[in-house]
């Protein structure tokens, strides 16, 4: 339906889950480990997730050098296949939870890839399995904390749309102009901003020999804005009227506390009185 706002995934909480083989089986782990060079890996990558298109695509080579650099630094410390593997499907899943929604989510991010390190480094089946050791998990934390979050407005603008909002305001009691009343009215601003200056220099010029003066602001002003002009400047006085008389009310309660204060104060039966009184004796 035109004019239908379309929904924008919200942030959101994600459950944690074992991932071994999930992104990367045996077989495609065995290939990169035994590839005879990092481009042989990146051209790997590449092809099993179908960004072959990366030096035409902006977004497919930023995807493609986060899997790349992920990937080397596994191989860079000898993880094993099933490290590998893990890994790689831990930073996945990380990224996938960052660009699900265009609004800042962080903090949930980085608590699902906290909990996806924790499934993969505890002995307690079936909810998680010990592959990596608390140097592996250093590693990991580290690596992703220093290359992906502190980047990760970067991937968010890469891989999420932009959200813009378009705030129209209507009035009871106003009558709505037509889409091609408004069109038309844009085109005639935009011909007269254009012929702007030459229609200065080509004034009419009346019998008198004066130049026709131009129509005032007033007069070129629409009906439809001069009753929104009518119906704000109303709305702001009333406003301002409710505004004089809480002040009005505020000031006047006010004197009257301080006076009941002050004939407390200036009472007989007051302690000021009665140190007033016990001086004099003295």
């Amino acid at each position: 339906m035109p004019g239908e706002v379309p929904k924008i995934p919200q942030p959101r909480d994600h459950k944690a889950k074992i991932c071994l083989w999930a992104d990367l089986d045996v077989h495609k782990s065995e290939e990169i480990k035994e590839a005879a060079s990092m481009e042989e890996v990146k051209t790997i990558l590449a092809n099993h997730f179908s960004l072959s298109d990366y030096k035409e695509n902006p977004r497919s080579a930023a995807l493609l050098d986060l899997y790349f650099y992920a990937t080397q630094h596994a191989l860079n410390h000898n993880f094993s296949k099933e490290q590998l593997s893990a890994f790689f499907s831990i930073v996945k899943k990380t990224h996938m939870v960052c660009v699900e929604t265009p609004f800042g989510n962080v903090e949930q991010c980085y608590d699902y890839f906290r909990e996806l390190v924790l499934c993969h480094a505890v002995l307690r089946p079936p909810w998680s399995v010990n592959i990596f050791t608390h140097e592996h998990v250093r590693l990991i934390i580290d690596y992703v904390v220093n290359t992906y979050f502190r980047h990760f407005k970067l991937y968010k603008y890469v891989f999420t749309p932009l959200v813009r909002l378009d705030l129209s305001m209507t009035y009871d009691g106003m009558p709505e102009e037509e889409p091609q009343a408004q069109e038309e009215e844009l085109n005639l601003i935009a011909e007269e901003t254009e012929g702007g200056v030459q229609q200065d220099q080509e004034q009419p010029v009346t019998e008198g020999g004066d130049p026709e003066k131009p129509p005032s602001p007033e007069e070129e002003e629409s009906e439809t804005t001069k009753e929104l002009r009518k119906l704000i400047t109303a709305q702001l006085n009333e406003e301002l009227s409710k505004l004089r008389i809480s002040l009005s009310d505020q000031i006047q309660q006010n004197n009257e506390s301080l006076q009941k204060k002050l004939s407390l104060a200036d009472a007989p039966g007051s302690s000021k009185g009665r140190t007033s009184s016990k001086g004099k004796k003295k």
